[in-house]
């Protein structure tokens, strides 16, 4: 009986499902989270009368045929890239983008990963560089007489040096972006990797054509939407449910032919 194959297929869509949805629910405090969202593809159908099949020597062609659906499998789990809301934190090392662009951060492997979290802080030796040491790139020193430090929307660093009047340029932020920014490889830790399917990074100065600006003493919150995601996930209950009925009621129509004498 194919309804307990289909119906063991959607109902392990809709734990997929659920299992997006709370991880969304779980990062709605987090840094510039985007939220996921689960697209699902049709299986393969089987024939029992294909369609444009001829049904007598006369030529008549079949209209329609016959095809049974084998049932769901999930298909993309892709990222929404939708700004966030801005949150003041007054912190000069949190920055938050207004628009389009990745903030570069190089691993210790020496890979350049992009985030949209503008967390940063100074290490002991003046560099700019995430809750995790890595570096912010291009490379941010700040000296260790600054007195204040002001980063434009161009993404200007601009420290106040003690003694001095004038601001001195200590460094530029550049931005990243891509062609296809769900193609990005997500590897936790709210970085994002260069895949085949986004494509090349194209960096940039904030504020320049194809790229946002630089919002200091603010960070991105998350994109994530308490109320819509309670309604998928109530959405996504109901049909584990029901393909959990069809599953049941396949079985006892399986025990009534059992019990034909």
């Amino acid at each position: 009986m194919r309804s307990l194959d289909i119906a063991s297929t959607g109902m392990l869509a809709q734990q997929r499902n659920v299992e997006v949805i709370s991880n969304n629910l779980a990062n709605m405090n987090t840094t510039a989270y985007q939220r996921r969202r689960t697209e699902f593809h049709d299986l393969i159908y089987q024939d029992l009368r294909r369609v444009g099949s001829t049904s007598s020597d006369n030529g008549n062609v079949v209209p329609t045929g016959v095809q049974v659906g084998l049932g769901v499998k999930l298909a993309a789990v892709y990222r929404i890239h939708e700004q966030g809301n801005l949150t003041a934190t007054d912190n000069s090392f949190d920055m938050a983008v207004q628009g389009k662009g990745f903030f570069q951060v190089q691993l210790p492997t020496g890979e350049t990963a992009y985030t949209r979290d503008g967390t940063f802080q100074l290490n002991q030796n003046g560099q700019m560089v995430t809750h995790d040491g890595y570096p912010l790139q291009p490379g941010i020193n700040v000296p260790s007489n600054a007195v204040d430090v002001t980063i434009n929307n161009a993404g200007e660093v601009l420290a106040q040096i003690e003694g001095q009047v004038a601001l001195q340029n200590v460094g530029q932020i550049q931005l990243a972006t891509f062609q296809n920014e769900p193609g990005l490889q997500a590897i936790g830790d709210n970085l994002l990797l260069e895949t085949p399917a986004s494509g090349s990074a194209v960096t940039g100065n904030p504020a320049s054509t194809g790229f946002g600006s630089i919002l200091q003493g603010f960070l991105e919150t998350s994109n994530v939407n308490a109320v819509e995601e309670i309604s998928q996930l109530i959405s996504a209950q109901r049909a584990y449910e029901m393909n959990s009925k069809v599953i049941q009621t396949s079985d006892e129509m399986m025990g009534t032919l059992t019990t034909l004498r």
